[in-house]
């Protein structure tokens, strides 16, 4: 039992044409017109292959392949379709479009099996347009309320919820009103270890907990040629210096923690204007609970202190959060036995990013597959696999969700 590798691979490159990047990735943000575009085509593809069509009100789709026992609960697989403003072809499409391969590939060998499979796209995974991360997911999984995130806003000032509707994706179903058998979702690794390592297949184990902190610096304005340096309420010097912080703070949290900055807003944004405000997020993850909650709390400890030393006014809002995670260990075991079965070499993994699986294993069974990535860059238009490496993954994934489902004779 394998998957169509081309055929996965001309899947991946056709959903690539539409928002295509300036440097070879691709910009569809969730709910952009692209966005819409793409849903379309993913619709196409899953009626070609006899799928039946769900949407809930988040606007997650649902795609089901019919088992045998109308009474037993669905295997699910996927990830997402939207991606960073210079996201790659790859970071959560493959993991749609590799489901929609399973259900191909059962297609094509006459495979039926016991409990139902049902390929899912889910909303706003990236949080790029809309934060936090994971949103659909997690008003799933009741981490959120719908409307907390009907009403989050893009940088323009456009709710999720309209955008949504404006796009013409709004379903009639409750969220998360569907119950699961088990999750399945696979992923390029968005990190350098399986390729460092020199393996095919990331089983991955857990996933690290995340803490978003927004900062907001208050400063005061001033002409950077004519200000006096001791004159200064420089917003951007305190910024600059709890950036310093922070990286101090991840690294006597070592091994198992990460810490940085990779937003920043500066205004007026003028180059001889001192910034009188700053606007930045803090990203600290760790697997390890209590680290991450340690990290957090010298963080925000030491921030004001950094701030208020430069006269500097400072406030902070965490705005992204989920809880580190282990995930299935059945799961895990048959994604293992998946790997050795087919010859490929494998490693355990801890995933480095959030991930909608992080929102389903609070739900419901859950793990994740994952393949290397070129240089484990990702978030980046140069991010790049082999297609040997998209089949392998998705061989290991074919094969988990079928033993699963149950294959009946």
């Amino acid at each position: 039992m394998r998957v169509n590798a081309d055929r996965l691979w001309d899947t991946l490159m056709d959903m690539a044409k539409i928002g295509p990047g300036i440097a070879g990735g691709n910009n569809r943000q969730t709910l952009t017109d692209e966005d819409g575009e793409g849903r379309k085509l993913f619709q196409s593809w899953c009626d070609q292959a006899g799928l039946t069509m769900g949407v809930d009100t988040m606007g997650n789709m649902f795609f089901t392949r019919p088992g045998t026992d109308p009474d037993a609960l669905p295997v699910y697989v996927g990830s997402h379709l939207d991606t960073q403003p210079t996201g790659g072809k790859f970071d959560g499409v493959l993991g749609v479009l590799s489901g929609l391969e399973v259900v191909r590939s059962m297609n094509d060998l006459g495979i039926k099996t016991k409990h139902p499979i049902v390929v899912t796209n889910w909303t706003n995974e990236e949080g790029a347009r809309f934060a936090p991360a994971m949103l659909a997911s997690g008003v799933f999984a009741g981490v959120h309320s719908q409307d907390f995130a009907y009403g989050r806003k893009d940088p323009e000032g456009k709710t999720f919820g309209d955008e949504l509707k404006r796009i013409g994706w709004v379903g009639d179903e409750e969220v998360g009103a569907r119950k699961m058998h088990a999750y399945f979702e696979y992923h390029i690794e968005q990190g350098p270890i399986l390729e460092a390592e020199n393996k095919d297949i990331g089983v991955v184990t857990h996933c690290q907990g995340l803490w978003w902190l927004e900062f907001t610096l208050t400063g005061r304005e001033a002409h950077t040629g004519s200000t006096p340096m001791n004159m200064r309420v420089n917003a951007g010097l305190a910024m600059s210096r709890i950036i310093e912080m922070v990286q101090a703070v991840a690294m006597e949290n070592q091994p198992g923690a990460v810490g940085g900055v990779g937003q920043v807003v500066f205004s007026p944004n003028s180059r001889n204007v001192l910034p009188g405000k700053v606007v930045f997020t803090v990203d600290i993850r760790s697997p390890d609970k209590a680290k991450l909650d340690r990290m957090r709390a010298k963080i925000e400890a030491e921030a004001p202190k950094i701030a208020d030393a430069l006269g500097v006014g400072c406030s902070v809002e965490a705005i992204g959060h989920f809880e580190p995670v282990t995930f299935d260990p059945k799961l895990v075991t048959a994604v293992r036995n998946a790997a050795e079965r087919l010859g490929y070499s494998h490693m355990n993994l801890i995933s480095g990013a959030g991930h909608d699986a992080c929102w389903a294993a609070k739900v419901a069974p859950a793990t994740m597959v994952m393949c290397p990535c070129v240089g484990g860059l990702s978030h980046n238009e140069a991010e790049d696999i082999s297609r040997e490496w998209a089949g392998a993954g998705a061989d290991v994934l074919f094969h988990a969700v079928v033993e699963t489902a149950e294959i009946v004779e």
